[in-house]
Order: C-alpha cells, then sequence, then structure tokens
C-alpha cells in the first residue's frame, strides 16, 4: 500500500468513481481533428482530485472498477506511484478502460470526444465495495458517471450511506460530460439524484448554467441549488476565481493568472486542495477567514494545473502553489 493509503486513519479522503486515459494534443490551441499528435495522461475526475489531494499531503484511497487491461493497470499503479491506496480498486475483464481525447481550442473551449461503454464499463456492485474503507473516511468525494446506470447507481448510494452513517462528510462535483449520457434530461436527473445527500458541492459555472437552466451566473442563480442540509456549495468561475456559499456567509475569492496550456483537471485540483485541508481542520467550514485563505490555495492550485499538458501529470505540490500565492518565480 503506498504511504498515504493508511485506512486506518479517521483523516482519510476516499473518492469514489472513474478513471480514463486521457490523449492530449501534442501543440496548443487546436481542435482535435486539426492535432499532429497527441499525449496520453491518466484522468477522470475522481482519480485527479485523488492525486491532487495525496500530493499535497492528504491520506486518500481510491474505489472503482478498472478494466482489466494494458491501460487499467498503467492507471492503478499510477495512483499508487502518486501517494493513493489502490486497495479498493478491482478489475473487470469485461470491461475496456475508457479512453478520453481533449484538447483546449484557440478560442478557449475545451473540447471532448470519449470512447468509453457504459453498460460494460460501469460495473462496481453494492457487494464489491470495501466497507472498512468508506467506514474510515473523514471525507467521502464522488462525481456523477457512477450514478448513469446499474449496478454502478446502487454501489454509490451504498457508498454514500456507509460512509455517511460512519461520520464522514460527503462531497460532489458532478464533473458533466454530457457526451456520455444518454440525454441531457437524464443528466440533469441523475446529477440531482443526490444532490440533498450531500454536504459539499463543487460545480463550475457551465454546470450552473446547465442544473438551473439559466444564462445568469450570480448568487441568485447560485442559491437555486441550495438544500438545508448543505454545508458549503462551490461556483468555480475560471480565470475569474470561485463563489462560496454557506448557512451564514458568501462571497468569491479572486484566481490566480497564469499562462494556461490545458484546463483538464483545474476543477478536480481544485477540490483536492480543499478537501486536503478540511480533513485537517473541519472549522474551515465555519469560519469565514479561514475558509477563503483555502480557497485562495485552492484557486491558485487549480490555476497552476492549467499550465502543463495533463491533469495528473501537472497537479501541483504545496511549495509551488505557496510560491505561487507569494508572488516568486519559479
Amino acid at each position: 500500500m503506498a504511504p498515504n493509503g493508511d485506512v486506518s486513519d479517521k483523516a482519510l479522503i476516499v473518492t469514489l468513481g472513474e478513471m480514463v486515459v486521457d490523449f492530449i494534443p501534442t501543440v496548443s490551441g487546436v481542435s482535435l481533428a486539426e492535432a499532429p499528435g497527441f499525449v496520453k495522461a491518466p484522468g477522470g475526475g475522481p482519480a485527479n482530485m485523488a492525486v491532487a489531494a495525496a500530493r499535497l499531503g492528504g491520506k486518500v484511497s481510491f474505489i472503482g472498477k478498472l478494466g482489466d487491461d494494458t491501460f487499467g493497470h498503467m492507471l492503478a499503479d499510477m495512483l499508487e506511484q502518486n501517494g493513493v491506496s489502490g486497495e479498493g480498486i478491482l478489475f473487470d475483464p469485461e470491461a475496456r478502460t475508457a479512453l478520453s481525447f481533449v484538447s483546449l481550442r484557440a478560442d478557449g473551449e475545451r473540447e471532448f470526444v470519449i470512447y468509453c461503454d457504459p453498460e460494460k464499463d460501469l460495473r462496481l456492485k453494492p457487494e464489491e465495495l470495501n466497507l472498512d474503507i468508506l467506514r474510515s473516511a473523514r471525507v467521502l468525494h464522488y462525481g456523477s458517471v457512477s450514478l448513469m446506470m446499474q449496478p454502478c447507481r446502487s454501489a454509490h448510494l451504498k457508498a454514500m450511506q456507509v460512509a455517511k452513517e460512519s461520520g464522514a462528510l460527503l462531497s460532489y462535483d458532478p464533473n458533466l460530460r454530457l457526451s456520455i449520457w444518454p440525454s441531457p434530461e437524464e443528466a440533469r436527473e441523475r446529477i440531482l439524484s443526490v444532490w440533498d445527500k450531500t454536504d459539499i458541492i463543487k460545480i463550475s459555472n457551465d454546470e450552473l448554467e446547465f442544473l438551473t437552466g439559466s444564462d445568469k451566473i450570480d448568487d441568485e442563480t447560485a442559491m437555486k441549488l441550495w438544500h438545508p442540509n448543505l454545508t458549503l456549495l462551490l461556483v468555480t468561475l475560471g480565470a475569474k476565481g470561485s463563489r462560496y456559499y454557506t448557512k451564514k456567509f458568501h462571497g468569491e475569492v479572486d484566481t490566480f493568472h497564469v499562462k494556461s496550456v490545458d484546463t483538464t483537471g483545474a476543477g478536480d485540483s481544485f477540490v483536492g486542495a480543499l478537501l486536503s485541508k478540511i480533513v485537517q481542520d473541519p472549522t474551515i467550514l465555519e469560519n469565514e477567514s479561514k475558509l477563503r485563505e483555502v480557497l485562495k490555495f485552492a484557486n491558485a492550485c487549480g490555476a497552476i494545473t492549467t499550465t502543463k499538458r495533463g491533469a495528473i501529470p501537472a497537479l501541483p505540490t504545496e511549495a509551488e502553489i505557496l510560491a505561487l500565492i507569494n508572488g516568486v518565480q519559479s
């Protein structure tokens, strides 16, 4: 087991979900069709978050089911090499590891083409969950892909129940990829199906528009997604920073301006930085000045992630984040 994967520690972050192999164009500012070649990089929202938190000193364990193929074993090895425990990983000989081609076009928009078969890829069953890991979690983090279909949806819901009953905070980043869902309506329904059971939710400005049906990115629109059980709602705004909402206070934190090459994984690294601090000090959620400092740290983490190709290879260390915050030139 990797050194950061001690599942007996109550400060453990557990992440549940998918892993993919990202293929990133070797040059920036082109469409996928125009790309002269690609570099492969491990990815997938929950896995990106796991490595981000581990790289910042967090104890992290990943639960999921991968294809029993070359790419699947490559991804599992990568987690272990980056300090994430793979004790909760299973391999399925009938599944094929998903491949995602992603580019940042010259107009700043990301383009995705994802090759996967959800019926074969989302095969984690409730009885296959490692319950000891879930019961050890201080935070359980997940996305929405594992809610798409059975049996994985039932496994996802059981994981939430077990972790919550054991005292964990539930953290959710829908990480919407419409192209893999049967329809926008089904995506919206499934994403919202666990909304009122979650303590911490992070969404992007695009996801805010999708879930509310409004083209306004403001406090009134964000509060349409508030629910009484929620502790913290976050809306990331890309180059404009992030907004936060709690029961007692709300506000906005500016980001750091860097030369972006590839924005893949920026939101995942933001969440990883946030959770790595919350497990150390849960009072962050109740103290606005502490929360603002942590969100400044998370914004810096997300910004640095955009300066290299591929999400996981670009995830920064704490020293790199503090250097950016303090204005130290690398």
